[in-house]
This record gives C-alpha cells, sequence and structure tokens, in this order.
C-alpha cells in the first residue's frame, strides 16, 4: 500500500470528500474465510492469478447497491464451502457528511424456511429493504459477462438500463417490483382459466401506472445521459442511444394519462392470446435500449467485440460523469479484468479520464504491468486464495 501521507495528497487534491472506501470486511465470503483491508481514497488494483480472488472481492462491494451485485449470483452461491456460518460483508466509506457503516449478509433464519433473503444494516441499524442502498451510495461497474451486452437480447439490455436508473431514482426498483408482480398475478389468472374481470381489471390498471411511471424514469434517465456522453472525449466511441418500448414510444408525444389508458386497453384486448402463449405481449417488459455507433451509423449489435466493448466503455464513463455532476457525488466504479482488453493507448486514457473524475475505482486484472500507467496514482495489491499477500 503506497505511504498513507500520499494516499492522502491524493484524495484531498482529486477526490475532496468524494465516495471512498475506507475498510471492508469480509466473513466467509466465497474463498474468503476472514479478510479486513484498509485503503485510501486513490484507485486500487488488485492483481492475482485467475481464481485468487479477485473478483469475489468487487463482487462483495457491489453488494452496497440493490440487488444480486455484479454476478447477480444466488444468495447461496457467496457462502464459502468450509463453513457453514453465514456470509457478511461489512464496509466503511467516506462520504460528504462522514462515515458510513453498511453491512449486509445472508439471513441466517432463511434456512429454515428454504428461501434466500439478504439482510442491511446502516450504522448498526437494520434497513427496512435493500432498496434503500440506493439513497446511500452511487456505483457502476464493468465486468467481461458486459462484453456482450449490446449484442444480447432486449431483456439483458432493458435489466441494464434499470440499474442506471436506480443511482438517479431510488424507488424505481419498487415500481419494477410492483409491475412484475402484478403482470406474474395477471398470468396466474389467466392460465387459471377462471377469468376474474374485476382483479383482472385491477391488476392491469397497476401494470399500466407502473408502466408509465418505469417508461418516464427510463425515458428521463436516456436524456440525461446523452447529455454525458456529448461531453466525452474522442478516445471511445460515442453512442446514440433510444429506449423502444410501447409506453415509451407513445410517451415521445402524448400525456401520461392517456398512454395509462392505451395501456389499459391493450392489456385488456390481450388476454385470450396471453393465456394461450402464457406470456404478456406488451408492457413495459418488452423495451429495449437501442445503441448505435455514432460514427460509423451502425448499431451496436452489428459492430465488432472490440467496438462493442469500447461503446460500453464511453457509456459507463458518461454514466460516472452524470452521476457525479447530477447526484453531487463521484461514485464508486467497479471495473473487472478491464486493462487486458484495451490497448496501451486507451488503457491510459481510460486510466486518465476516471482519475481526473475523482472516483475510486477498483480494477481486477492477472498482470501487474498492465498497470504500470496507473501504479504511480494507486494503491496495488496481490490477491492469493482468498487473502491479500
Amino acid at each position: 500500500m503506497p505511504e498513507a501521507s500520499a494516499v492522502r495528497s491524493f484524495q484531498d487534491s482529486v477526490l475532496g470528500e468524494s465516495l471512498s472506501i475506507s475498510q471492508i470486511t469480509l466473513a466467509h465470503f466465497r474463498n474468503y474465510d476472514a479478510l479486513r483491508l484498509q485503503v485510501g481514497g486513490a484507485p486500487v488494483v488488485l492483481t492475482g492469478t485467475n481464481g485468487s480472488g479477485k473478483t469475489n472481492l468487487v463482487e462483495a462491494i457491489s453488494l452496497l447497491v440493490p440487488g444480486r451485485g455484479l454476478r447477480r449470483s444466488a444468495l447461496s452461491d457467496l457462502q464459502n464451502r468450509t463453513t457453514t456460518e453465514p456470509w457478511a460483508v461489512a464496509i466503511e466509506l467516506r462520504t460528504e457528511v462522514g462515515a458510513l457503516r453498511i453491512g449486509t449478509g445472508r439471513d441466517p433464519a432463511a434456512e429454515e424456511t428454504e428461501s434466500e433473503r439478504r439482510l442491511v444494516h446502516i450504522d448498526g441499524k437494520p434497513a427496512r429493504s435493500q432498496n434503500i442502498l440506493a439513497e446511500h451510495i452511487a456505483m457502476a461497474w464493468i465486468t467481461p459477462d458486459m462484453d456482450r451486452l449490446l449484442a444480447e437480447g432486449a431483456s439483458t439490455r432493458r435489466k441494464f438500463l434499470d440499474r442506471l436508473v436506480y443511482s438517479f431514482d431510488p424507488a424505481h426498483g419498487g415500481r419494477v417490483q410492483r409491475y412484475e408482480k402484478a403482470m406474474r398475478e395477471r398470468l396466474r389468472l389467466l392460465r387459471e382459466g377462471g377469468i376474474d374481470s374485476v382483479w383482472l381489471s385491477a391488476l392491469e390498471n397497476e401494470m399500466a401506472q407502473t408502466a408509465v411511471a418505469i417508461a418516464a424514469a427510463r425515458r428521463h434517465m436516456i436524456e440525461r445521459l446523452r447529455s454525458a456522453i456529448a461531453e466525452g472525449g474522442d478516445v471511445f466511441p460515442r453512442a446514440e442511444i433510444e429506449v423502444r418500448g410501447a409506453a415509451e414510444d407513445m410517451l415521445k408525444d402524448k400525456p401520461a394519462l392517456l398512454v395509462e389508458d392505451a395501456l389499459r386497453e391493450a392489456f385488456a384486448r390481450c388476454r385470450s392470446s396471453d393465456a394461450a402463449h402464457g406470456t404478456c405481449a406488451t408492457g413495459a417488459h418488452r423495451s429495449d435500449l437501442r445503441v448505435v455507433h455514432r460514427a460509423k451509423n451502425c448499431p451496436a449489435d452489428l459492430c465488432s467485440t472490440g467496438e462493442q466493448k469500447s461503446l460500453l466503455i464511453a457509456l459507463m464513463l458518461a454514466y460516472v460523469r452524470l452521476l457525479t455532476e447530477q447526484r453531487r457525488v463521484t461514485p464508486l466504479f467497479l471495473l473487472d479484468d478491464i486493462a487486458a482488453h484495451l490497448d496501451d493507448f486507451r488503457r491510459a486514457s481510460l486510466f486518465d479520464e476516471i482519475r481526473a473524475l475523482g472516483a475510486q475505482a477498483w480494477f481486477t486484472g492477472t498482470d501487474r504491468e498492465s498497470f504500470a500507467h496507473l501504479a504511480p496514482h494507486a494503491q496495488m495489491f496481490q490477491v492469493e486464495n482468498g487473502a491479500i499477500v
């Protein structure tokens, strides 16, 4: 680790009071039996062989926000297999208003009910829901699993967009959950065949109202992200982005109440076909994020793998800039195995931009030399078999 004074100097000159981790403690998490790591506000680089535990450590950090983390793993998969003691993660952060302590872990009582539930504590007090984390923490990440995001199905891109929205609108996650719950209940009634028109209408009304709210939040996110993209440099390609869907398209030129009416009519009209196919033909769950390589006027799914990777990096850099400007907080930025897939120029440019943003970024990689450009300004750690050496 760099000298403490050097870390403080970097933090004071670049980060100021930006969001950063000061200490992370793991217990029985993945291949970590126990770990306590203290860091300054500067970028952190974790290097080591494949399987050493680098990604496991940044995955633990990703649980600071609502959801299932950057791997979207089941809670049981996070458990260290050498013990039955439930896994736990405790992280201390520096924030603009002082220190913040967040703890999360698997609920021990879940073993009895065979269900999974993640407990969250903020400054020692239990949180009603993990969704409250979005009110305290801003975070972004890029992982190898996201490399084909722009070429995969609409569902993957839609979930990606919704995760971006959460950081600006913490209530968005609750709306998505309510919509999906109403949709599942509607499909259950349709499959059973005993049509309860009153209850179906109530569910369709809930779906229509929440779908419009979801669509409006997505459109607002896209508008703000476009502005952030326009402020980016020329090292990574700029993207044209748009969200398309039944509600999103109608909101372009219709008021929300008329869109709600149109969706309710569509849901009622599609009851028979939805019952036959076991799915809802229209709604917020069908929307898609469209991305186009601006300079080449080429849809992202038709671009090369390298171009898709660069487009994704450009999008996430724009997102981090937007979070910094709009929320007045520089988010945590997790970049798993990012350096190996960039040439020297783009790798150095990425490091420089992240330093300029002032984000406490957490990098992982197998080759220490890949981070030579960043090393003088970063905290370098070697990971071996679930331990920092």
